[in-house]
């Protein structure tokens, strides 16, 4: 029988497989469905910054909007404020927690490190695994130098390991100048993992009504091309874990995913076309491959097509289409 088990994140997991951050991963119950169809671990659907500040401000105003306001009012209304917006997100950890055995792992949608990163002290009082950072920053603003964005990301990761003792990982989008320097600098600030690559919303026209739309929301197999090559080039060249996420929709990505590099994936597409008996569909799957070629654990194969590893560099860096198209032009 082949061993499918994997770490990540110092975390012990029965497979590769962990449910990304969705809906899919918002109650007790759902995980607790997610856990008996094999899913590894779970990624809680994401608190936002804008949700946590908002609610901050809200309860500022409300108490400072008075005749009067004592000295202490400032530093109370901090603790008051997050309350609320916490209170839900703090029970589902502690309770699934207690329901599963897998590893739930707690995630904020950041853009900065305003005072939000001090929640992730409560996060990790409540039982989380790991906290996930889903960072994306789109490179619009053209009075934000590159340099900026690199000191942002740092920022928020200093101020939340001074936080916490749990392992960090940082969700990052597709859209860096310098992917490889990016991501080296991340792995030197200490983070326990990096996961590649977050999905964003994306825009659309309506031709009929002359209107902005919403794109297409879930990734399809097509996606799974860019993550694989950066899997690959990063595979080996940091110390922190490496996580696929985006375009993995069924066992043939998982593996392709495994072989670049990649000690796990996170799937959430996949699972909304299809239905959760996915997983278990992938992991025997997976299972029945290793067998055919021959390995009994996932650490005899994982890697061996990297970019470090494959012999052929130059096939994972290759970006135009000539010299493959060659014979046929």
């Amino acid at each position: 029988m082949a061993d499918l088990s994997t770490s990540y994140l110092g975390l012990k997991l029965k497979n590769p497989i962990i449910v990304g951050s969705s809906g899919l991963t918002d109650s007790v119950a759902k995980i607790k469905n997610l856990e008996a169809m094999g899913a590894a671990a779970v990624v809680l659907k994401s608190l936002f910054e804008e949700e946590i500040m908002m609610e901050m401000e809200e309860t500022i105003h409300s108490m400072t909007n008075r005749h009067f306001v004592f000295p202490e009012t400032m530093d109370y209304l901090e603790t008051i404020a997050k309350v609320d917006i916490l209170t839900n997100y703090l029970e589902l950890i502690a309770k699934a927690k207690q329901a599963v055995e897998i590893p739930v792992i707690a995630s904020i949608n950041c853009v900065s490190s305003q005072k939000w990163t001090s929640f992730a002290k409560e996060i990790e009082k409540a039982g989380a695994d790991a906290l996930e950072l889903n960072l994306f920053f789109l490179s619009s603003d053209n009075q934000r130098t590159e340099k900026d964005l690199v000191e942002a990301t740092l920022e928020i990761i200093s101020k939340v390991k001074n936080c916490i003792k749990i392992p960090i990982a940082l969700k990052i989008s597709p859209y860096q100048s310098n992917m490889t320097k990016y991501v080296e600098q991340i792995d030197q600030a200490g983070v326990g993992g990096i996961v590649l690559f977050n999905r964003s919303w994306m825009p659309d026209i309506d031709i009929h009504n002359f209107v902005i739309s919403s794109g297409f929301v879930l990734s399809s197999p097509s996606d799974l091309g860019n993550t694989l090559r950066w899997v690959s080039i990063l595979s080996g060249r940091v110390l922190c874990n490496v996580a696929a996420s985006t375009g993995i929709h069924d066992s043939a990505g998982l593996i392709k995913m495994l072989l670049a590099g990649a000690q796990s994936v996170q799937i959430v597409s996949a699972l909304y076309q299809n239905d959760l008996s996915l997983i278990r569909k992938m992991t025997d799957e997976l299972s029945q491959w290793m067998n055919e070629n021959e390995f009994e654990s996932i650490d005899e194969f994982q890697g061996r097509l990297s970019r470090a590893n494959s012999g052929n560099p130059a096939a994972w860096e290759r970006v135009q289409f000539m010299k493959h198209f060659r014979n046929f032009i």
